[in-house]
Order: structure tokens, then sequence, then C-alpha cells
């Protein structure tokens, strides 16, 4: 009983003291951006907090985002490494705490007679025991172990940011990716639509042609225009196939394409994506998952200076044992057959040649390393906010301004083919017309999906898309 009492007193004495850490204390490092905020600012609601079912209006567009949180290949890897750092952050957590085993042994072996024991004659020998032990469990004196377990902590919290800030590009992407191919079905429409014209208006200056109404230069201009459209059309057809084999690779598996409408929006984002608060501050940016995951890796990298630190002075270890033994299977059962050992080991570093002291060097260098990435990565972060935040800005002007372009451009076509037919102009300024009415509602097409991107970008700049709605409750990451 006596040696139970000291092998529980040890494990407790080296509880207490384990308790000392030499990890610095961590700081937040200075912001690199100085954001200013106000009342009306701090007042609106976060975009992260937007999910993305409210962003994305479109039914289609949301059965297609939850397809990709489902299949997505990159994404589902992703999840499979912050499982695994979580297992190995469990790893490194039970190497605080002692590895008790369970061992029995049993030997019989026969002595000859030259080596026998007592009397000298030969005999058979039999040894039994039964018991636990732990094996050198290092005393945490200095907090090597606990320092190393932090660090390991900090790394998974660090991947489960990552992974968060995987589900945000690939929800924008999705996005992006169906705004696209809705955009170049549009144009692949119009253009087909352009091609059937200039096929018929072929037809008609052919016929006229042949009449000795009109000339030959009027003729093969008709042919140049209609082959320049069969051209278009089939660029356009090329970019449509293109920008859904892209939608069907980000939801990871191959979709049915009849199944899926094609349609554009005159008002795009005012129809299918919520209005986001037009709010900037240094919160916004420390809550987006790419900065909180770098500030992980600095406290990763700040506890291993704790380990690394630790390494500088002893580390005693502790091998101990109890149970029985016997020569036969029944006296395992007698109370003086019990055995116990406790083995404290001691060393203590003398000359390691500076290894330790590289070692340290390279964790407090790798903190740096990990605060200058911190630092660009909030800088990153306010340039991709501010740059979608001024853009907003302007592409509704652009966009008026286009629809007046477009308009212009196809009263001066009517006018353009009115003055033909009464023989005032060439069929070239019938053609000049049209390339432009063409251009001008091919780059409306353009301008309205930039709006709709720069609307996507600043929802996942800000944060939004990694909750589905706004009550939706986030899992706990915690270990």
């Amino acid at each position: 009983m006596n040696a139970k009492m000291k092998l529980i007193s040890a494990m407790t004495l080296s509880a207490i003291l384990s308790a000392c850490s030499m990890i610095p204390d961590y700081q937040r490092p200075a912001n690199p951006v100085l954001l200013e905020s106000s009342d009306e600012i701090v007042a609106a609601p976060l975009a992260a907090d937007i999910g993305w079912q409210e962003f994305y209006r479109d039914k289609q567009l949301q059965q297609l985002i939850a397809l990709s949180l489902e299949n997505n290949r990159n994404l589902r890897a992703t999840i499979l490494q912050v499982e695994q750092l979580r297992a190995q952050y469990k790893i490194q957590r039970a190497e605080r705490l002692p590895a008790v085993d369970a061992n029995a042994a049993a030997a019989r072996q026969r002595v000859p007679e030259g080596l026998g024991f007592g009397a000298g004659g030969s005999g058979i020998y039999e040894e039994y025991s039964l018991g636990v032990a732990v094996s050198a469990w290092e005393i945490d004196f200095f907090g090597r172990i606990d320092s190393l377990q932090q660090a390991a902590l900090e790394q998974f919290l660090a991947s489960d940011a990552g992974r968060k800030s995987v589900q945000l590009t690939l929800v924008s992407e999705v996005a992006d990716a169906w705004f696209s191919w809705q955009a170049a079905t549009a144009q692949l429409e119009f253009s087909s639509s352009t091609r059937q014209a200039r096929e018929e208006s072929y037809e008609l200056i052919n016929k006229r042609f042949e009449s000795g109404i009109a000339s030959e230069l009027a003729l093969r201009q008709a042919e140049t225009a209609l082959h320049e459209a069969r051209i278009a059309e089939s660029r356009y057809q090329q970019q449509a196939n293109q920008n859904f084999t892209a939608l069907e690779l980000l939801v990871g598996q191959t979709l049915d394409r009849k199944q899926w409408t094609t349609q554009w929006w005159e008002d795009a984002d005012a129809v299918i994506l919520k209005d986001l608060p037009a709010n900037l501050t240094s919160d916004v940016l420390l809550a987006r998952p790419d900065v909180m995951q770098a500030e992980h890796q600095i406290k990763a990298a700040n506890a291993n200076i704790g380990a690394a630190r630790a390494a500088f002075f002893p580390r005693i270890s502790l091998t101990t044992s109890l149970g029985l033994g016997a020569t036969t299977p029944s006296d395992l059962t007698h109370s003086s057959n019990r055995t116990w050992q406790i083995a404290p080991q001691f060393s203590l570093p003398l000359l390691d040649w500076g290894i330790n002291d590289a070692n340290l060097d390279v964790a407090e260098l790798q903190k740096d390393i990990n605060i200058a990435r911190y630092q660009q990565t909030i800088q990153t972060a306010f340039k991709e906010v501010f740059d979608e935040m001024q853009a907003r800005e302007t592409l509704d002007a652009q966009l008026a301004a286009q629809e007046d372009l477009t308009h212009a451009t196809e009263r001066s076509l009517e006018l353009a083919e009115l003055r033909y037919d009464a023989g005032v102009d060439s069929y070239l300024e019938v053609l000049d017309a049209q390339r432009s009415h063409i251009n001008a509602q091919l780059a409306q097409i353009d301008t309205q999906l930039a709006r709709l991107r720069n609307q996507l970008t600043l929802y996942k700049a800000l944060g939004g898309g990694l909750k589905a709605t706004v009550d939706e409750t986030i899992e706990s990451v915690t270990p």
C-alpha cells in the first residue's frame, strides 16, 4: 500500500509542477491598415452574417452551391486534412498523461544438472508475473509538452480556418461559373439571332444582285458579315461549353444541361443578389477566415518558442510498475508476492553544439515570418474589399451608359437600313451600324456580368458564404 501511495504522490507532484510554461505572452500584431469607422457603419449588419441562400436568390444556383459543398473534391480533401490535424492534436494532448500498460508474463524452462540451483540437480523452473506499468513518462516541469500541445491546437484551428476560406472561395466560384455560363449563353443566343438575320439579309441582297438592283460589292459585304456572325456564334458556343464544364468541375458531378434553364436579367443584381451593407471596419477584416488562419499560425509559432526554450532545461521521466510475481499461478494471489518499481530518469543537455540555440532561433524567426504573412493577409483583404467597393460605385454608371449606347446604336441601325432601302447610302453603312449595335449588346451583357461578379466577390471578400441561412448554427470545431 505504501508503494501505491508513493506512486500517486509522485504523479500528483509532477502534475502540479508541470503548470510551468515558457510560452511568450501573445499579443496580436499591429494592424497594418488603419480603417475609419462610424456608428452608422458599425451598426450595419455584417456580410458574413448573410447566409448564401439569402444572398444568392436564384433557386437553381442555390441547388448548385449545395451540391458543390457536398461533392467538391477540393473541399472534401481540405475537410479531411482538418480531421487529420485534429487527430494529431489529440495525440499530442495525450503525451501529457502517463500511458499505463497492463502486462502479464509466464516463463517455464528446464535447467540442466550442471546449472541447477539449490542442491545442484536439474529441474524445471516456472515464473509468473502480473501487473501495470508506466514506461518513460516525461514529467513536464518546464512546459515543453504543453507547448507542443498548444502548437498542435493552433495548427488545427488554423487548418479549420483554412477550410472555411476554401468554402468561401468555392461558393463564390460556383456563383461566378453559373453567371458566366448564363452570360455566355445569352451572348450565344444573341449571336445566333444575328447570324440568322444576316443569312436573311444575304439572301435578300443576293436576289437583288441577281436582278441587277444590288452591286456585287454589297453582296460580298453581306457575305462577309454572315461569315463573321458564324464565327462569333461558334466562339460563344465554345465559351458556353467551357463555362458549363467548369461549373460541373466545381459541383463535383456531371450535370444534365437540359435540367438547368438559361436566362438573363436586365437588372440582375436587384433580382437575384441581395444588396450588401457598405461596412468596412477592422472587425470585418479580422473575422475573415484567411486572417484568422494567419493569426493561428502566429500562435502556433509562439507556442513552439516555448517548447524550444524548455529544451534548455532538464528532462525528467518516470518509469513505474506495480504487480505480482510468483513461481506458480496460484501464488499470484498472495499479497506477499507483490512487486513494485519506481525508476526516475534525469537528463540535462551539457554540450549539444548549438542545436538548442539554433532551434530557438528557428522558432523565433518562424514567428516573425508568420507575423509578416499575417499583416500581408490583412493588407490583401483590405485591397480586395476596397477595390470591390470602389468598383460598385462605378459599375452602375457604366451599365447605365452602356444601356444608353445600346439604344443609340439600335436607332442608328434603323436609320441606316431606311437610308439603304431608299438608295441614299451603301450597304456598308448598314454593316457598320449593325456591328456597333451588336458590340453594344454584347458589351451590355459583359457589364451586367461584371456587376454580378462585383457583388459576389465583395460578398466573399467580406467573409460571406459560410452559413446557408442567417439562423444557421455553426458546428463547434473544438477537438
